[in-house]
């Protein structure tokens, strides 16, 4: 009886340990592969957790970055702490936190280590400026894919165009746009569609 409970749990734990390292595995490639920062890394993010995965529909993807972009530190970090929360807790959002995070560590202290016998080196400049243009497209991409499942139609579409031009011209901070929107959305479904309705 007792060797039996103790072969159990030993099979056991193996298997959750696997799913513990395929979250860290998962978010350690989208670290490591991607050039241009967090916004750069939520196609490769999309892509691992929502369509290959499955961990995520689009829409609950979508709610997601909301929360992650109106919390303090960067996205692709939130990001990867909610999915990793959703998928096992708190020790899965550890280990995909571990996975985002590690590969910018380990490059940036080679970097270090390294980059000044190579910042003028005209074949790194060269390389970093064919990854520039490259990790705007990777931005722009998946916003048109967002917008479909954000709902977003002819008549709502100059609402996310009017929040670019506020936060890019008058520099107002996207935390006072998020505030903002959320204050609208709760006036406008506990009162105006009440109105409407009636």
């Amino acid at each position: 009886m007792q060797s039996a409970f103790f072969h159990f749990t030993s099979t056991k734990q193996p298997r959750n340990m696997k799913k513990y390292w395929e979250i860290f595995l998962v978010f350690f490639k989208i670290g490591a592969f991607t050039f241009g920062g967090g916004y750069a890394m939520l196609p490769l993010i999309q892509s691992a957790v929502v369509d290959k995965k499955k961990w995520l529909g689009d829409k609950e993807f979508i709610d997601m970055l909301a929360i992650a972009q109106s919390m303090p530190g960067p996205i692709a970090l939130n990001t990867a702490i909610f999915v990793g929360n959703k998928r096992k807790g708190v020790k899965g959002s550890i280990f995909s936190s571990l996975g985002i995070i590690l590969p910018s560590f380990i490059t940036i202290l080679l970097l270090v280590i390294v980059f000044t016998q190579f910042r003028d080196n005209t074949v790194v400049e060269s390389v970093f400026k064919g990854i520039r243009p490259a990790v705007v497209a990777l931005i722009f991409a998946p916003l048109l894919r967002m917008g479909k499942n954000a709902d977003i139609t002819w008549n709502t579409i100059w609402i996310p165009i009017a929040v670019a031009l506020i936060v890019g011209l008058l520099h107002i901070s996207p935390v006072v746009i998020i505030i903002l929107a959320i204050t609208l959305g709760i006036l406008y479904h506990r009162i105006i569609k009440k109105i409407i309705n009636r």
